[in-house]
């Protein structure tokens, strides 16, 4: 058994916060494998059901952030789970918005909640990193419990539709070939394309081309012969 679990603040107040992308991927996973069923357990929402054929435990500790190390060892402790058969999802600031890393072990780098589970269940776990971008060390914590924008759905819905279809290769122990899944779906939109029109009055413009013509009949082109001159045809 495998034990999957996403970090994020119960209530319907945090439910759009980037801080709960843990909460959104395991949510997406269980859409994705028909898992359903969620039950107030061990300090935290637990379901079961299965993923390609191995069975698994979803959990999304409802203890806050900074507690989720509280549910976690709970459910271990019960179904005599090992580091290594859990897996935990989780937001992750040194990342780029859509950017997925998985690793084993190493340090909780500040976040809170790995801050909670590592010393109750040790390190050895694997943790799958989804970034939300860094905003700067002063505005961390209005970003990490802000909503996600509007324009962040065009890579957040691709990708949590991928890490539901793809969690089965996690569980294989394909990481490499989960992050690879994940580095193709949906990015931070960005317009590349020129927009012709503009670049050519630019182009224009450097060029020391006129915007409009000169007129070369009627009253101004008169005003404009006796001020400059005809040159002639």
């Amino acid at each position: 058994m495998k034990l999957l679990v996403g970090l994020g603040n119960p209530g319907s107040q945090y439910e759009g916060n980037r801080h709960n992308i843990g909460f959104m991927a395991l949510d997406a996973i269980a859409r994705a494998n028909g898992i359903s069923g969620w039950k107030s357990k061990h300090a935290g929402l637990l379901a079961e059901g299965s993923i390609g054929g191995q069975r698994v435990l979803l959990l999304k500790p409802q203890t806050f952030m900074n507690k989720s190390g509280d549910s976690v060892q709970q459910v271990a402790r019960f179904f005599k789970l090992i580091p290594a058969d859990i897996i935990v999802f989780y937001d992750e600031l040194d990342l780029a918005p859509g950017k997925v890393r998985v690793k084993i072990g190493g340090g909780n780098g500040g976040h809170n909640g790995l801050r909670s589970i590592d010393p109750q269940i040790g390190l050895d776990y694997k943790r799958v990193r989804l970034g939300i971008g860094h905003p700067g060390k002063e505005f961390v914590t209005h970003h990490v419990l802000g909503d996600f924008a509007k324009a962040d759905k065009a890579w957040l819905d691709p990708l949590l539709d991928d890490i539901g279809r793809h969690a089965g290769m996690l569980l294989s122990g394909d990481d490499a070939g989960f992050m690879n899944k994940m580095a193709l779906a949906a990015k931070p939109g960005e317009d590349t394309k020129p927009a012709p029109k503009a670049q050519s009055h630019v182009r224009q413009a450097r060029a020391g081309k006129p915007q409009a013509e000169i007129p070369k009949t009627g009253p101004m082109a008169d005003m404009l012969s006796k001020l400059f001159g005809s040159k002639g045809d």
